[in-house]
């Protein structure tokens, strides 16, 4: 794995979006599993005060800086990354470096309904590849069935929009249910058409946050984690 830069504890890689895909192309191959994670902000931040998330970030064997705030972090702790690396972006990568190997990939997260149809959608888009799905709202007495569910499939990429830290704990604690693994939070939604992401020119200003909030104003209450994430910075840095 590339370098990588310790931001408030958790280990950030300095990793691009075809390194990324590579490195989960490989364990594909090898047969060695990649648990992907990535990182912004806001779970950074939370993986602070939540031990059984810190243990899940830093186990991770790849951690992605998902986030400008991300990047900023790491300018001023003097270990700069190089590009963000965010869920969607990933997602797409993985599924379009997927289709030419013929890849099973397992959709899991979402409302009812969520998930399959992103599946439906991405097997029009993908017709290389395979897919299943369950949908988030499972409970623990469904656990066994799921991963029954999934194991039968045997998936290559498993991507589990289950919302963070919910996702990145689930995934800690099942990491044989597929070659790959990463937790891409509200992904598969946009993968469905529920929801949209913003215009290109936005995500290359990195802007892409202030969007989402512009368009979830719900998300108002979670963004405060930002001032804190600022501030832990900069006394680490001190």
């Amino acid at each position: 794995m590339p370098g990588r830069v310790s931001i408030l504890g958790v280990p950030v890689h300095d990793v691009s979006l075809a390194e990324a895909v590579a490195a989960a192309r490989e364990a594909v191959q090898t047969g060695r599993p990649l648990r992907v994670v990535t990182a912004n902000p806001e779970i950074i931040c939370r993986a602070a005060a939540d031990p059984g998330l810190r243990a899940a970030l830093t186990a991770a064997d790849l951690v992605t800086p998902d986030g400008v705030g991300v990047l900023w972090a790491a300018r001023r702790l003097k270990r700069p990354l190089r590009e963000r690396v965010t869920g969607i972006d990933l997602t797409l990568a993985l599924l379009e470096a997927g289709e030419t190997l013929g890849w099973r990939v397992f959709f899991l997260g979402g409302r009812p309904g969520v998930a399959a149809e992103a599946a439906a959608r991405q097997a029009a888009r993908y017709p290389g590849l395979l897919f299943d799905q369950a949908h988030g709202y499972f409970t623990a007495a469904d656990e066994a069935a799921l991963m029954e569910q999934i194991r039968s499939f045997r998936p290559q990429l498993l991507l589990a929009g289950l919302g963070a830290p919910r996702q990145e704990i689930w995934l800690y604690e099942h990491a044989d249910l597929a070659a790959v693994t990463v937790g891409v939070g509200g992904t598969l939604d946009v993968l469905a058409g529920r929801k949209k992401r913003a215009p290109l020119w936005v995500q290359r200003a990195g802007g892409e946050w202030l969007y989402r909030l512009a368009r979830e104003p719900g998300r108002l209450r979670r963004q405060w984690a930002l001032p804190l994430f600022v501030w832990r910075v900069l006394r680490q840095k001190l």
